[in-house]
């Protein structure tokens, strides 16, 4: 396992605060307290606090941004694509439990980066919209408002790091096997 910069430490401990308190509510002398330091020693590894919001944010962005066209350039089914959809929700989300609450909570305080972050935000909606229009056009799904359908399955998609860490041992395979069963086939009997 590679070793942790001193950055990559300050961005994840960063994170953590930003979860528990609000990044409005999270000082620079919060952050040095919680890293054991003095706080101008932070700003020999970053530059400010939102630098850290910025970089906690627009990394998450991009990698959902990025994962989402390589599903959406495959040649898989439109149910198939969905699946990838949520193991890659499960998957970024697990891994990122902080830096979720940020991308959910705070994106809104990001400064010159807000209108890239809106954007990469408003691509990965189309390309999902996109998927399950498709998937209405070939009969996959049914023709019920596409938008409703991508509002309740990124609704519960985008709050999974509310929930992931309340779960001990979960296996994420079958939890992402279980979220597809559930948001793309349904409940019915």
């Amino acid at each position: 396992m590679k070793q942790e910069s001193r950055k990559e430490e300050i961005v994840r401990v960063a994170a953590k605060l930003f979860k528990e308190k609000g990044y409005s509510a999270v000082t620079m002398r919060d952050l040095a307290k919680a890293m054991g330091i003095k706080a101008a020693s932070l700003y020999n590894h970053i530059k400010s606090k939102q630098d850290i919001l910025k970089t906690i944010i627009i990394s998450l962005a991009e990698e959902f941004t990025e994962g989402m066209q390589q599903i959406q350039a495959s040649n898989e089914n439109c149910i198939d694509k969905l699946n990838k959809i949520i193991e890659l929700h499960v998957k970024i989300s697990s891994q990122n439990i902080y830096g979720m609450a940020s991308l959910n909570n705070d994106w809104m305080h990001l400064e010159e980066k807000l209108d890239y972050y809106q954007k990469l935000r408003s691509d990965y909606e189309n390309d999902f919209r996109s998927i399950l229009n498709a998937g209405i056009a070939s009969g996959e799904i049914v023709n019920v408002k596409p938008d409703v359908m991508m509002f309740s399955i990124l609704t519960t998609l985008r709050s999974l790091y509310i929930w992931i860490p309340k779960k001990e041992d979960i296996n994420l395979n079958d939890l992402s096997n279980t979220l597809s069963q559930i948001l793309i086939n349904g409940i019915n009997k």
